[in-house]
């Protein structure tokens, strides 16, 4: 089915029927000539699982569901049982073996100008596993769980998941006792279906916390976002949006919550009145992220290669950032509102400010596609105001840079993944930077020291990590439908 899937635009996938797919597919492989042989194989199998990886966190489970529909159907016609089915997982264990080169016990390999540094890991990280006394294991969700969140307010932790609920759990303060934790008591599921869940169509794609804590919003596969109370009551549900909702956030006084869906458009709720207060239709293509500047401006991403920042009651954007050349994945804006940085399927972050339509800086070290960006929480207006401000990117490449965002070069690159890196969260203090992989594992490392100072390796890829406000808690999520906390102490 990974064979088959490669034949398929994600856009396909969302428009055309199961029987238009399979049509597809099947022409698609009679135009396709003769064998290939092992070497393309190979790099196939690389090519397939970056793609399909790409749209993980809106498309994948989609995908998912039909291959294993359609290979019940195939287990059932007898001419086809020839035909090997590797799923996901196998694929991985492969490129393990074709990437798995013998790496340097942690050794920092310097190159010229501001040194950044290899940072070798497998063997050498292994003293540093985080014990199993340190891991709290959240069971309950049924399928994987694609973003997690900690409340402002401290304790409660948000999961949501491709099994249509969104669950907030209480997490006690101080150290864990370790092992499973999914008693009745410190659980809420937030049912976004009634009755049967796993109905494709309610994926919690996403979720953001207010910053009083107060209120959860979700968005969800359905195209609706919903505003839930810490004790799991359903407040409203805000439903305009044509298509899946990919990505939601609270504006910092909490009077809006600004939304980004497939549809192309962003909208912007006000709160209060549970009714939109504006929809801004500027993408030619599906909105991929959503960011606030301040309380009433913001900046959004498409698969159409730009980016633009709205202001509320402003018909046209008041500012246009033209320069990439593929998919914009992420956009971020700094502490103070005054730097954009943005990530792209063209293998490049850039940095822009308001002051000229070019980008400040084009990052180009990564060798593929940037997931995700992150800024510290220091410099200037930030609780850590003598610390540098410093960006971080995620990519396929399976490493995370870190970049000076004043002189625009590269600070270390941190090679320690064996496969493509999701995830990315500073902790409060801006000292240590947790990174989560489809390789299972998360790392955190020093950022003074450019080095791993802690790992944990799990049963699933990770697609999400997040700090508690405290810094002494990190969750992960992962694809094996389990949320994990980690007591972080040095």
């Amino acid at each position: 089915m990974d064979e088959d899937f490669s034949f398929l635009q994600p856009m396909d996938l969302i428009t055309k029927d199961v029987c238009e797919l399979r049509q597809m597919v099947k022409e698609k492989k009679k135009n396709l000539n003769g064998d290939r042989d092992k070497e393309n194989d190979v790099d196939r199998g690389h090519e397939i699982e970056h793609g399909r990886v790409k749209e993980k966190e809106r498309l994948d489970r989609e995908k998912e569901r039909e291959r294993d529909k359609e290979r019940v159907e195939n287990e059932k016609e007898p001419e086809k049982q020839h035909e090997s089915h590797p799923d996901k997982e196998m694929l991985t264990v492969q490129e393990e073996k074709v990437n798995s080169k013998p790496e340097e016990n942690g050794v920092l390999q310097g190159e010229k100008g501001p040194e950044p540094m290899d940072i070798a890991t497998t063997s050498a990280s292994e003293s540093f596993e985080i014990p199993n006394s340190d891991v709290t294991i959240l069971e309950g969700h049924t399928s994987e769980v694609c973003a997690c969140a900690w409340s402002p307010a401290g304790s409660l932790l948000a999961s949501g998941s491709g099994d249509s609920t969104a669950r907030i759990w209480t997490i006690a303060d101080g150290t864990s006792k370790g092992g499973a934790q999914n008693g009745p008591l410190n659980v809420l599921v937030l049912k976004h279906v009634k009755g049967r869940t796993n109905e494709k169509s309610k994926d919690v794609t996403t979720l953001d916390w207010n910053g009083e804590g107060t209120l959860l919003a979700t968005g969800s596969y359905d195209g609706q976002a919903r505003i839930w109370s810490t004790n799991g009551d359903l407040k409203c549900t805000l439903s305009k949006h044509k298509g899946p909702i990919f990505s939601l956030k609270w504006n910092k006084k909490g009077d809006y919550l600004l939304t980004g869906s497939c549809d192309k458009t962003a909208i912007v709720w006000d709160v209060k009145t549970e009714e939109w207060k504006q929809q801004f239709e500027f993408h030619s293509g599906p909105t991929l992220d959503v960011d606030w500047r301040n309380n009433v401006s913001f900046a959004t991403s498409s698969t159409d290669n730009m980016i633009y920042v709205c202001k509320i009651g402003e018909n046209r954007p008041i500012k246009t950032f033209a320069g990439h050349q593929g998919e914009v994945n992420c956009v971020k804006w700094d502490p103070t509102g005054s730097l954009l940085a943005s990530c792209s399927d063209d293998v490049t972050a850039k940095i822009w400010n308001m002051k000229q339509d070019k980008y400040v800086h084009d990052l180009r070290e990564h060798s593929k596609e940037i997931y995700t960006i992150r800024w510290s929480p220091t410099g200037s207006g930030t609780n850590n105001p003598n610390q540098q401000l410093i960006l971080a990117s995620a990519s396929f490449d399976s490493t995370v840079k870190l970049w000076d965002v004043e002189l625009g070069k590269l600070l270390y690159s941190l090679n320690g993944h064996r496969e493509p890196v999701y995830s990315l969260a500073f902790s409060p203090t801006g000292e240590y930077l947790a990174s989560g992989s489809l390789d299972k594992s998360m790392h955190i490392w020093s950022l003074k020291e450019g080095k791993i100072v802690k790992t944990y390796t799990g049963n699933g890829g990770i697609f999400e990590v997040c700090w508690n406000k405290e810094g002494d808690k990190i969750a992960a999520c992962f694809a094996n439908h389990t949320v994990c906390v980690l007591d972080f102490r040095m």
